[in-house]
Parts: C-alpha cells; structure tokens; sequence
C-alpha cells in the first residue's frame, strides 16, 4: 500500500508565524563589537557615536515598541537581559540603552493614546536614541505659557543620553504643577556642556544641558499633566530594575575576565603546592564566593523583573500595592547587586594578582564603573525602603527615587 502523498505545503491554512528576533542574540552581537577595545575606548573616553550606531544597527532601540508601530514587539525582559548583556562588555554602552529604554517608556506611559502612537511610529521611522534632563535634585526647569506655546528655560546636571538623543523627555514646572514634555535633541536654545569627567562611565553622555527660551508647542506636552496615568508609578522601579541589570553584567563581566586571568595567565603562589593558579585552595574559596554572591544577585534579579512584568500588565488598573510588590523586589535586587558588583570589581585582583593592575589591561575600569553609578542614589536608603516594606507594608516615599 502506498503511502498518503505529502500535503503542498502552498495549501497551508495557517498564516506564518512571525519570526520573533532573538534579542539576547542580537546584545550578543554588539556585546562581541564592544568587548575587543573596551579599555582603550574607555581610557580615549570619546564621545560614543560609533558604539550608538552599533545599537541601532541591531535593532535595539526599537526592541520595546509595538509591532502595530513597526517596533520589535519586544518585552521588558527582553530588554533587561539586553542591557545585562552588553553591560558584560561596556557598562557605558549598557547605561546609553538602558536610559534609552527608560525614556521613551515614560514617555510613552505619560502620553495619550494619540500621542503615544505618533511618538512610537516616529521612533521606530526615525531609529529615534531617547535621552532625559531629569535630575530631581537639581532646580526644576520651567514652563512658561507664551500665546499658543510654551517657553522652556533651565539647566540640568547628568542628563544622560541627552547630547546625543534625537528626542529628550524632562519634567518641568508648569504654573502650580509639573508636566512632562518631550523635546528634540537639536531644537534652536538647547545646548550640551559636554561636561561629564567622571572617572567611571566616561563614554555615558552624562553631562550637563541648557534649554534657553527653548520654544515648546503644546502637542509636545505629554497626557493631562494633572492626572498621570496610575502606570507611571512604576517608572521609577523600572528605572532602579535597568540599573539592576547593568550592575549584574559589569560584575559578570568582570569575574569573566578574571576567570580567563587566573586559568591562562596568573602564577600559583611559591607556598601553594600546586601547579596552576586555578589549582590555589585560596582562590577556588574567594572565587567561588564571589560567584555564589553574583548567583544571588542574578536570581534576585530574575524574580524582581517577573515581578515588573506582572505590575505592567495590569496596565492602568495597578494599585499603590501591587505597584509596591514589584518596587519591594526590585529594591532588594539593587541593594544585593550594588554591594555584588563593588565586591566582585574590587576583589578580582587579590584573585588575579599584582600583575593584573597593568594599565593595558584595564581592569579597573569595572570597579570605576559600578562605583561611580552606584552613588546614584544612596544605597541604604534602598536597604530602608526594603526594611519599610518587609516590616510595615510601605515605601518610603522618596520623590523620583522611590
């Protein structure tokens, strides 16, 4: 008996299933660009134009709009693990995405459905970088009505992102009130101080902006300022949750580097008894420390980004507690991975050994890096918070940090 004859396939009912970018694959790609001259960048401390086309080019900045708007259709996930990854690699280039990331979402968020939709299908047209000039410890900017406009004045430090974004979100007094507005990078009045000398994060963009009579139309003015969405209380945790994961992978990074050192390149210690660096008792002991540390921090991570994802999606149907669940578990996860990350860049050393300070290697860039951003904001005021939350249920309420 012969066998059934094969079904064409052209006479398939069911639509193709559109084929979903590996995201993690894609951060791997720029992660692999970045990783061969991340010390001698980090040392040059360029402006970074030549890593930001490297996330364009893979398609990062359109990973979280919509499909229906041309975008990846990615998910949150997705893009925290993105950032964790190329953070393994450049921790700079992993804040420039992970800030792009937060901007556009809170614009995004604050918006109307019309303006929502007009931003991302721009966006995603113009391979828009997002940038902010929102530092809330500095004095608000200003919104002044002027006929059918607005006139926009201030100066803000760390704008991340800022000089080299195609659009800027910020916030800004507006009469009694505040609003958020978002504004192009290359409007006539806004000027970059190209400012920033921190001795970690050098290629971050991080430094000062001007906005001088900086013409604003009122379309340009996100949602009802008086009443934002309830969503948009979690763009702070979002926010601390970016950090999270770039933390993680410059730790990452780090101990990867040493793991190659000790195994290829350190000596065993004369008193040792062994052949090989990575034979030394001492080291297996330290190292595996810090490993079991960057395990808790990763897993920490884990569940406070599941924890992000069930918050949004509940959309604008959120409430103060289920926002706080998900702030509570991203908080533990930054405390555990700002005190990880210190850790692991400081200790490498003592596993790797005097030679490994050389200035061509560049190692200290990982311990330059995470110190310099984990004084972002003070980590045991995230240690209270969790306390807060752990004993009385609540969020120490810290204004654009909390």
């Amino acid at each position: 008996m012969n066998p059934p004859a094969a079904r064409p396939s052209h006479l398939s009912l069911a639509p193709a299933a559109p084929v979903r970018p590996d995201w993690i694959a894609l951060a791997q790609g720029v992660a692999d660009a970045l990783a061969p001259d991340a010390a001698e960048r980090d040392r040059l401390g360029a402006s970074p134009k030549r890593e930001l086309a490297l996330l364009r080019e893979a398609g990062l900045l359109e990973l979280l709009f919509s499909p229906e708007h041309g975008g990846g259709g990615g998910s949150f996930t997705d893009a925290l693990l993105a950032v964790r990854v190329i953070g393994r690699a450049d921790a700079s280039i992993a804040q420039l995405l992970a800030y792009h990331y937060l901007h556009l979402t809170n614009a995004l968020w604050r918006a109307s459905p019309e303006q929502a939709a007009a931003l991302a299908r721009a966006s995603v047209a113009g391979r828009w970088f997002w940038g902010g000039a929102s530092n809330p410890r500095d004095p608000e900017s200003r919104l002044a009505p002027v006929a059918d406009f607005y006139r926009l004045t201030g100066r803000k430090t760390f704008a991340s992102n800022a000089a080299l974004a195609d659009r800027i979100t910020l916030r800004a007094q507006l009469g009694d009130g505040f609003a958020v507005l978002v504004v192009p990078g290359d409007r006539e009045g806004v000027t970059h101080g190209n400012d920033w000398d921190a001795f970690g994060q050098r290629l971050s963009e991080s430094g000062t902006i001007t906005f001088a009579d900086v013409k604003i139309g009122r379309d340009e003015i996100l949602g009802d300022p008086a009443a934002p969405p309830p969503r948009t209380s979690l763009v702070v945790p979002f926010h601390q949750l970016l950090i999270v994961n770039f933390y993680i992978g410059i730790a990452e990074g780090a101990l990867a580097e040493a793991n190659r050192y000790i195994r290829e390149v350190s000596r065993p210690w004369q008193a040792s008894g062994v052949e090989k660096a990575s034979l030394d008792p001492y080291i297996l002991e330290h190292y595996g420390n810090l490993d079991v540390e960057l395990r808790a921090s990763t897993a920490l991570a884990d569940v406070a980004g599941l924890r992000f994802e069930a918050a949004t999606a509940l959309g604008n149907a959120i409430t103060p507690e289920e926002r706080n669940v998900a702030a509570a578990a991203i908080y533990a996860a930054k405390v555990h991975s700002s005190r990880t990350a210190l850790e692991v860049t400081s200790r490498i050393f003592e596993l790797m050994g005097a030679r490994a300070t050389a200035g061509h290697y560049g190692y200290d860039r990982f311990w330059r890096n995470i110190r310099t951003h984990t004084l972002h904001d003070p980590v045991v005021y995230k240690s209270r918070e969790v306390g807060n939350y752990a004993l009385n249920g609540v969020i120490t309420p810290t204004p654009l940090y909390s």
